[in-house]
């Protein structure tokens, strides 16, 4: 996999890795996509071994952490859409402010060392 598929129409529309930035922003109304548009993003970085960190207050992305498994909803979204797919988990760390329930997030720069803070970066 070398591009990320982010949308089809008439025609299918792909991030190019070397033209994405290390930030980004999804703004948008209530049930717009953003959710959905995340996780592909986050997805498709993945697989390509790029380390993603994404900040879900409310929990809608937890389920990367788990294979999909398919219903009839989302097979025959797959076969309208026209596109190859297989469920697959994701490498998913959970981060809890007090620790508890995931890594902790509260930490100093130099607890986490110079390679992951230039990776967080």
């Amino acid at each position: 996999m070398n591009d990320i598929l982010i949308g089809k129409g008439d025609k299918e529309v792909y991030l190019l890795p070397k033209h994405a930035n290390r930030h980004g922003m999804i703004a948008g109304a209530t049930g717009t996509g953003k959710s959905v548009s995340l996780m592909l993003l986050a997805e498709g970085f993945s697989k390509l071994g790029v380390p993603v960190f994404v900040a879900d207050v409310k929990g809608d992305l937890a389920g990367l952490a788990e294979a999909s498994v398919m219903n009839d909803k989302l097979k025959a979204r797959i076969d309208k859409l026209g596109i190859a797919w297989t469920a697959g988990a994701n490498p998913v760390v959970f981060w809890d402010i007090y620790g508890k329930l995931g890594h902790p997030v509260r930490t100093t720069i130099s607890e986490i060392g110079p390679n992951l803070l230039a990776r967080l970066m």
